[in-house]
């Protein structure tokens, strides 16, 4: 007898059935989702292998490309630009893959452009049906000269005589060549700012300021800036600044056990002027050359310089930074006008914030700061109580109410007879009232103070001395110190940082506290050079090239 199922359970087995079935088929279904997955994974590693010798070869191909153009665009590169590309590609072993190379140049200006393509056989995107990647690669490089107003602000102190100042003139007219070599449209003015102890500006500059007491000593052309002037970068026209005088400040004189009643000669030892001794020093060699662009004028202007004199790093930035700022237009406008400056220079110097213009000091030292002593304004020029003899030479003094009275009425000293008298001394032919600025260009200073006054006035050795000193303080007085002089100078290259000047600094054989202030005003230690002997041309190298930009622009 067959058994019947009843409708639930048929079901139920139909049911069990079933899923036996789909058991079955669904064992087949995860194999190939598994394998699958296992293909996709494969695909993309091989797709990163493949995209990793794609990144490879286009940096290879990219940074080979940069150094290409932009060894050719210098303009300083001699050979042709297309056949520089070239020589880098093949060096490489990528010639193959160059396409093109584009050049375009002008007076001031070269542009270089290169474009290359490398193929590139994939490992596993084929199997996406991917047979070939292309790896392109484009550069462009431009070296442009821009306007650039360039100072040398150059120490040239004693310390720098013999190699140094030999070694300084050859680095810095190749600087002058370097820079001015393919500047045909006359964007790049040089001026040369000499300085020792002081900066002496030349005859048409130093006639563009208020100076007072004129001294009319030829080729002495010196001004006194008060230290507080040094908290801006420009310089007055209408100030008032006293001229240097000609003056032998520092010089001694000769003493001896009874100096108040010894005689020295006006023309005897310790009398006369040094004459290398003024820190306002007269010559045509270290004065201010004003900005050119003519190379040619500027680097003949260098083989003039000679080393002589103490160091004032301040002053010679001073003028240095005075000289480049855009107040300084009139001046470069009235100095145009007299055929100092070329007319091509009209307009400069530039405002700070235009574009195409560049501003550079390049501040060279090889010592440290020295301070120096000034004639005070009141014995600077005028009449003085000073008398000549026409006929020997001799002096007088008139002495009122500084005297001792013991000589009457007398108010005349006769130094060389040691005696007073009611009248100017005359050995014949005259006598002649003298002006100080003459005195000076004549006597030392330290003489005057003694033979003039301390052996008038003293009657003993302190008394002497007393007159003596009293009188020399009374003459003459220092500057600023050296503290004081390092930190206008630290005023003057904060200043012009703030403004956009690019200071380089050079210290050439210098001492410590030198390399210091020239550290501390370079615009970066990058913008430093610490250098010895014939290293300065280096320095002077690096800066030219730094000047001449050389950027990417693509």
């Amino acid at each position: 007898m067959t058994a019947r199922l009843t409708p639930a359970r048929h079901l139920q087995q139909a049911l069990r059935a079933r899923s036996k079935d789909y058991i079955r088929a669904e064992d087949g279904t995860m194999l190939v989702f598994v394998m699958s997955l296992l293909v996709i994974m494969l695909m993309l590693g091989g797709m990163a292998v493949d995209l990793m010798r794609y990144e490879q070869r286009r940096t290879l191909l990219q940074q080979t490309n940069d150094r290409a153009v932009l060894a050719a665009a210098s303009l300083t590169q001699s050979q042709n630009p297309t056949v520089v590309v070239g020589d880098h590609f093949d060096k490489a072993g990528l010639g193959q893959y160059l396409n093109n190379v584009q050049v375009t140049q002008g007076m001031n200006f070269r542009i270089v452009a290169a474009d290359a393509e490398a193929e590139l056989q994939p490992f596993f995107m084929q199997m996406m049906g991917i047979d070939e990647l292309l790896v392109p690669s484009a550069s462009t490089a431009e070296q442009r000269i821009t306007n650039v107003e360039i100072m040398l602000v150059l120490d040239v102190s004693g310390s720098m005589s013999g190699a140094k100042i030999a070694n300084l003139k050859t680095a810095a007219k190749e600087f002058v060549d370097t820079v001015k070599v393919n500047d045909a449209a006359n964007r790049i003015s040089i001026a040369i700012v000499p300085y020792n102890a002081q900066v002496n500006l030349g005859s048409p500059l130093r006639s563009k300021y208020n100076a007072t007491h004129l001294h009319g000593v030829a080729n002495v052309n010196c001004l006194e800036i008060p230290t507080g002037m040094f908290s801006t970068m420009g310089l007055s026209r209408t100030t008032q600044l006293p001229m240097m005088s000609f003056a032998d400040t520092s010089s001694g004189t000769t003493t001896g056990s009874n100096t108040y009643v010894n005689w020295n000669s006006t023309a005897g030892n310790g009398a006369r002027i040094n004459t290398s001794s003024p820190f306002c020093r007269n010559g045509t060699g270290n004065i201010v050359r004003l900005p050119s662009v003519n190379a040619a004028e500027i680097k003949a202007n260098i083989d003039l310089l000679s080393a002589a004199g103490n160091t004032s790093i301040t002053l010679g930035m001073k003028w240095g930074v005075a000289l480049i700022e855009p107040a300084a237009r009139p001046l470069y406008t009235e100095l145009i006008g007299e055929g100092q400056i070329p007319s091509v220079l009209q307009g400069r110097p530039y405002n700070w914030s235009q574009a195409d213009s560049m501003k550079v000091v390049v501040l060279m030292t090889d010592g440290e700061h020295v301070s120096h002593t000034l004639v005070n304004n009141a014995f600077k020029t005028g009449i003085s109580p000073i008398h000549r003899s026409t006929a020997d030479g001799n002096y007088s003094i008139r002495h009122i109410a500084s005297r001792p009275l013991v000589a009457g009425t007398n108010e005349f000293y006769v130094p060389h007879l040691g005696t007073w008298q009611a009248t100017p001394f005359n050995s014949g032919g005259g006598v002649v009232q003298m002006n100080w600025q003459d005195i000076w260009a004549n006597q030392r200073v330290t003489w005057v103070a003694q033979q003039l006054y301390g052996r008038a006035l003293g009657t003993t050795t302190a008394t002497w001395n007393s007159w003596y000193n009293s009188t020399l303080n009374s003459m003459r007085s220092t500057w600023a110190s050296v503290p004081a002089m390092d930190s206008t100078l630290q005023q003057s290259c904060a200043l012009a940082k703030t403004n956009g000047v690019v200071v380089y600094g050079i210290a050439f054989e210098a001492p410590t506290s030198g390399q210091t202030q020239i550290l501390q005003c370079a615009s970066s230690p990058a913008h430093y050079f610490n250098a010895n002997g014939l290293e300065i041309q280096s320095a002077f190298r690096a800066i030219a090239s730094n000047i001449s930009q050389l950027r990417l622009t693509q």
